[in-house]
């Protein structure tokens, strides 16, 4: 959601010589859901970096939903976070349903271990929304939107329950979260080449998510300028962008846009850049 998402764009923001800003404060309780949409590699990438943040910064638990198995952290993320701790990796979970009905049923059990857990998770994240939602045969539409709202609402619901059970325990890290990655078919070329195409699922999914996080890659001359690999525009929007889930030297307004730039160098490093 916004106010991770932020955190993790300021904390790893470029600066003078390449060093790191002083430590952040955690950002203040905001109930709202983001979407990441774009590249497969750069989602997950940011959404690792969503998920290492929440566990070190902020010391909240995060259950990580991929239908990849996940060995080590990415060359990008090491370099980010070289100094990462046993205890903040040890916060974080990895599930790995492997359809949509496996999701649901591990997304539906999070209500079931809050019985057993003395924490429960402050962040649920889910990788490739859209993988979860293809049918055996690869079309993401047999699916359904009826599904994809099944999917959507459960995880909304399940966050509120989970928000619920943190206010009374009176824990710190304030409301539960989601962020999910999606890449629509329009993105992937497999739609129309009409540029006014929509994606029927992903306007379902979309209706459940209040922030979009658009990412974009640069064609043009900012990565080399930069010295850089690769140059993305991450567009923020939606609902959900309040002034609560801004940094404070940005003066954004809801409904209007945040955009950030993502640098990616040859050794793997990622920095990012308020525009």
């Amino acid at each position: 959601m916004a106010d991770i998402l932020t955190l993790v764009f300021r904390t790893f923001k470029s600066q003078t010589g390449l060093k790191k800003e002083p430590a952040l404060s955690p950002p203040p309780p905001s109930p709202c859901s983001a979407l990441v949409l774009g590249d497969h590699s750069i989602s997950r990438s940011v959404l690792l970096l969503a998920a290492v943040t929440a566990a070190s910064e902020m010391g909240v638990r995060v259950v990580f939903f991929t239908q990849t198995q996940i060995q080590s952290l990415p060359l990008s993320l090491q370099r980010c976070v070289p100094s990462l701790s046993p205890e903040s990796l040890k916060k974080i979970k990895f599930s790995y349903p492997r359809t949509a009905e496996e999701l649901l049923q591990q997304v539906a059990g999070l209500h079931e271990s809050t019985n057993m857990s003395p924490t429960p998770p402050s962040l649920i994240i889910v990788d490739r929304l859209e993988g979860f939602l293809l049918s055996p045969g690869g079309s993401l539409h047999s699916c359904g939107q009826s599904c994809a709202a099944h999917v959507s609402a459960l995880l909304c619901d399940t966050a509120a329950f989970l928000t619920q059970v943190l206010e009374q325990r009176a824990q710190s890290s304030g409301p539960c979260r989601i962020i999910a990655s999606f890449l629509s078919d329009v993105d992937t070329g497999q739609a129309s080449r009409d540029p006014c195409a929509t994606d029927p699922i992903l306007d379902v999914v979309e209706r459940y998510f209040q922030v979009r996080c658009t990412l974009d890659q640069e064609r043009g001359y900012e990565a080399v300028a930069a010295a850089a690999q690769e140059a993305w525009h991450i567009y923020l929007s939606g609902r959900g962008l309040t002034e609560t889930s801004v940094t404070k030297d940005c003066k954004d307004k809801p409904g209007t846009v945040q955009e950030w730039q993502l640098f990616i160098f040859p050794d793997g490093l990622m920095e990012f850049k308020l525009v």
